[in-house]
């Protein structure tokens, strides 16, 4: 099994035309601090044009890097969405992480552990995973001060909640990394899944991430709208508005909770383009996307 896995990664790396990373690191190279059990052994596929992976047990980073003459020093971890259940590795993972590296900016792909009844995983790896990328710093020519992050859908979720839910490290830590804050300096945020509301939030992420409890105390923790304060990073918002997979309300509600609290955010809502366009082709104006948030990140003084 691990070879056919090897063997389609690498047919979905020529197929992306010759997109490919500078590494592929494993997040924690020892024990992270909680485990998963998935129901089977990890799986890399592709499904209707897109590669995906399922059954995930250890969290890997794909790294991209711009030259030196376009870099930036302005970085983003980018979540893959897929309603918890799987990730949509290719359109709104290395797509994204080649489009950032070719203006400028380090993609650094993270392909998180999936919950399977500890919903605590994800936001572990992803909080992990800005850390991870400011003590290679120095190594990777990128600004501790400008490491944002990036998700679709339930991996706009996973970012949208390590932007509410980060800390600022701990000073006594045993290793380097753990000392380092897990705060992002910048979101951005595709189609996300932001409540756990029944009239609004996208119960299938809801279900695979927290399970099937009513307990509204636990599905309120990741209502991730009711946790933004004035320290919430900066926000870049994308969505189409015949989105039909995850409620516009999501964004709408997350890009008020931000008003109220004074943080800077951007939201782009187009006619169309539905759920889950990533950066795929689809021909309409929600293809832009991509040249506004690069547009944002100059106004915003991350890029020049």
């Amino acid at each position: 099994m691990k070879k056919i896995s090897l063997f389609l990664f690498l047919l979905c790396s020529i197929m992306m035309n010759g997109m490919t990373q500078d590494y592929r690191l494993k997040l924690w190279p020892g024990e992270p601090p909680n485990k998963n059990t998935p129901p089977g052994e990890e799986k890399f596929y592709v499904d209707r044009g897109t590669s995906r992976y399922e059954n995930i047990s250890e969290a890997e980073l794909f790294v991209y890097l711009p030259g030196k003459k376009k870099n930036s020093g302005a970085a983003a971890v980018i979540c893959p969405g897929g309603g918890y259940r799987v990730e949509a590795i290719q359109h709104e993972g290395f797509m994204m992480a080649q489009y950032l590296k070719e203006n400028g900016i380090a993609g650094i792909v993270l392909k998180y552990r999936l919950p399977y009844g500890q919903p605590e995983i994800p936001l572990t790896d992803a909080l992990q995973a800005i850390r991870y990328v400011r003590s290679k710093a120095e190594e990777w020519g990128i600004d501790p001060k400008r490491v944002g992050i990036a998700g679709s859908s339930a991996g706009g979720h996973l970012a949208s909640t390590a932007g509410t839910h980060y800390d600022l490290g701990d000073p006594e830590a045993a290793g380097p990394v753990r000392r380092l804050s897990s705060r992002p300096d910048f979101m951005l945020l595709l189609y996300p899944v932001i409540s756990f509301d029944e009239k609004i939030g996208h119960m299938g992420s809801r279900q695979n991430l927290i399970g099937t409890t009513n307990d509204w105390k636990l599905a309120s923790q990741y209502s991730n709208e009711l946790h933004v304060n004035e320290k919430t990073p900066p926000t870049f918002l994308i969505l189409a508005d015949d989105d039909k997979g995850v409620a516009p309300e999501n964004s709408i509600c997350f890009y008020l909770a931000l008003k109220k609290h004074d943080v800077p955010a951007e939201m782009h809502i187009f006619l169309q383009g539905g759920h889950g366009f990533g950066m795929s082709k689809v021909n309409k104006p929600v293809e832009q996307w991509p040249d506004l948030f690069v547009q944002w990140m100059r106004s915003m003084n991350y890029i020049k």
